[in-house]
């Protein structure tokens, strides 16, 4: 018996990336996040191309792949997207420990997040 197939998880006109397990808290990836929401997709990589913040490299990354999942996945036209969403969450925390004073100790929290970009074509953004 054949399973049935899985829905799409976003609309015709729509392509998704997503990037899991980013050592870096979800504070700051969410600034890097909100730079480029809502902008056609030339002028987003532009903005993460000559962003000062180091995970800005990865979030192109994460772009470019939903651009070509847009165009090879869904057959919608390059020049016409627009970054829909971009949304980041939580991941995994990772507990160390640090020595202190007097023979004490205090915990280190290293948090890992994982963001998701929507892009769309522009025609059906508004």
């Amino acid at each position: 018996m054949a399973q049935t197939k899985n829905p799409r998880r976003v609309a015709t006109t729509e392509a998704r990336a997503k990037l899991v397990n980013v050592r870096i808290s979800p504070q700051k990836l969410n600034l890097v996040a909100q730079s480029i929401r809502g902008l056609p997709v030339q002028k987003a990589l532009n903005e993460l191309e000559f962003s000062r913040k180091r995970i800005a490299g990865d979030v192109r990354k994460v772009l470019y792949s939903a651009i070509s999942n847009a165009e090879n996945n869904h057959n919608l036209d390059i020049d016409n997207l627009v970054v829909a969403e971009a949304f980041v969450g939580k991941n995994l925390v990772m507990k160390r420990f640090a020595s202190r004073a007097r023979g004490r100790s205090s915990r280190i929290l290293k948090p890992f997040s994982e963001i998701t970009i929507v892009v769309r074509e522009a025609g059906e953004a508004a």
